[in-house]
């Protein structure tokens, strides 16, 4: 019953678009390709407002070159998500992205201990380098494959590691574009009010880069510490699946993974980093699989 509820308010959005009634429809705050009914509208939910901005804002040109590096996008058999965090391990160069993103169910399909899944070793496209990468891990095939039954970790793990190919390993910055980090880990979760920031980069925005960054605050965890509810301006659409999120100080947070219908409309959840990747190296990863420091976080003042 606790997954049924779970899956009744979140819905995984992997953006495969189907031309302008999908845009149209993002646009519109309403549900994307999914026809479920809208949900009575529970209590609004205050955003936060923009820093102020500063005058030596971030050129946002220079922040979304070319290469491989986090907010790029990703497709899977046609899906596409946003790229996250890099990551090495074992001697190879991964690039993160929501494991729902090689998902093959429905979009309330949400528990990873049994959605179907695309195997190991599937291509993924990856903007701005020569060769595709390759599935290397998935949590939801991880959790199968492990018979998990904690139902916080089947509800939440919701990261995969595609390998980035020797040939473009030259290539691949880590710095999260127009924020810069991660500068680490985090790994205490958030408090209610806590200040977030992200770079999705779905193709609903139209390759419009100044309106892929966000900042947002925390409305607290979920799933003892597996979760964590952010409101965000704007909110993650379609596309934006799987993209980073930064603590106030710069540390990898944790991964996109759900748009929430209630108890508060428009907020999103975002998967603990740190507890998945721990469980990632207990099952299949490498056990020295660490995210790559970005350089300098620039915070949101250029916002």
């Amino acid at each position: 019953m606790r997954r049924a509820r779970q899956a009744a308010r979140r819905r995984r959005f992997v953006a495969v678009l189907v031309g302008a009634a999908a845009l149209t429809a993002a646009t519109l705050g309403t549900a994307w390709a999914d026809q479920t009914p809208a949900p009575t509208p529970a209590p609004r939910v205050a955003l936060p407002a923009p820093a102020p901005a500063s005058a030596a804002a971030p050129d946002l040109g220079a922040l979304t070159g070319g290469g491989v590096h986090p907010g790029v996008q990703m497709r899977t058999a046609g899906a596409q998500c946003t790229a996250n965090f890099v990551y090495t391990g074992g001697g190879k160069t991964y690039l993160g992205q929501a494991a729902h993103c090689s998902g093959t169910g429905a979009a309330d399909e949400t528990d990873g201990c049994t959605a179907a899944s695309l195997p190991l070793g599937t291509p993924v496209e990856i903007s701005g380098a020569s060769k595709p990468g390759k599935l290397a891990y998935d949590s939801w095939l991880a959790m199968q494959g492990a018979h998990e039954k904690d139902p916080d970790a089947c509800a939440y793990n919701d990261l995969a590691l595609v390998e980035i190919d020797p040939a473009d390993v030259a290539a691949v910055t880590s710095s999260v574009p127009f924020f810069g980090g991660p500068v680490g880990i985090d790994t205490d979760g958030t408090t209610p009010g806590e200040r977030v920031v992200s770079y999705g980069n779905s193709e609903l925005r139209g390759g419009v880069p100044v309106l892929s960054p966000k900042i947002g605050t925390s409305l607290g965890d979920e799933g003892h510490g597996w979760s964590h509810t952010v409101a965000t301006v704007t909110p993650g659409i379609p596309g934006d699946s799987g993209s980073a999120f930064l603590s106030a100080d710069g540390r990898a947070l944790g991964v996109l993974s759900t748009l929430n219908f209630t108890p508060a409309p428009g907020t999103n959840s975002i998967g603990d980093l740190a507890k998945m990747l721990g469980y990632a190296r207990a099952h299949g990863a490498p056990g020295d699989l660490t995210v790559v420091n970005g350089g300098p976080f620039l915070g949101a003042s250029g916002l």
